[in-house]
């Protein structure tokens, strides 16, 4: 298994449809495996496979509070269905605050569905099914929309996209070519000095 450069806001990979599978070959059992080691190199909950820069529709997870649904996993060719209705109100910034591993550095907050269904196959082409609820369900719509070309940032309401368009301007993500390698760069997200300050 391989720890792969993770693509940043700005490559073309992150901002347009990815394609389907239409064989599960030994390449994609590799792209797999190399996903789950990268998302947990990287210390994230999920991971789609346009963040490594392959335009496939595929995502990893990690989660431990998953429900009936496995806590690790991987879905290839999913559909997501948005069982629980998305509210119009603000987003709470303490409580429903997301990041993304392609918009490294940053959090800002989005209202998403508390409920959804996802289903698809594995790579040994077993069907997948299952119905997730609260911050899981949070973590399937963020990774499926990565599939279709967006980012959360691209959802958030006009407060919240002001704010990120100066981020997006500040930091030059507007071009292609910028990657960060977990374990090897510094984590964006500080986690490096979290686990520094436990472990002295």
């Amino acid at each position: 298994m391989t720890v792969r450069p993770i693509t940043i806001h700005g490559e073309p990979v992150l901002h347009r449809r990815a394609a389907d599978v239409t064989e599960i070959t030994d390449q994609i059992r590799t792209l797999v495996a190399d996903m789950s080691e990268t998302q947990d190199a990287a210390r994230g909950v999920g991971l789609a496979a346009p963040q490594v820069g392959v335009g496939l529709r595929i995502f990893t997870w990690t989660f431990e509070d998953s429900g009936d649904a496995p806590p690790r996993g991987h879905v290839i060719n999913p559909v997501l269905t948005r069982i629980g209705r998305t509210s119009q109100e603000d987003p709470d910034p303490d409580e429903e605050s997301e990041g993304c591993l392609s918009v490294p550095g940053y959090s800002f907050p989005l209202k998403r569905s508390d409920h959804v269904r996802l289903t698809g196959i594995d790579v040994d082409g077993a069907p997948i099914d299952f119905e997730a609820t609260g911050w899981f369900a949070r973590i399937m719509q963020h990774e499926f929309d990565h599939l279709d070309g967006y980012l959360y940032v691209n959802r958030l309401n006009g407060k919240w996209t002001r704010r990120w368009k100066k981020s997006l301007r500040r930091e030059g993500w507007t071009v292609p070519g910028n990657t960060w390698l977990p374990g090897v760069d510094a984590d964006p997200f500080g986690h490096d000095e979290a686990h520094a300050g436990e472990n002295p």
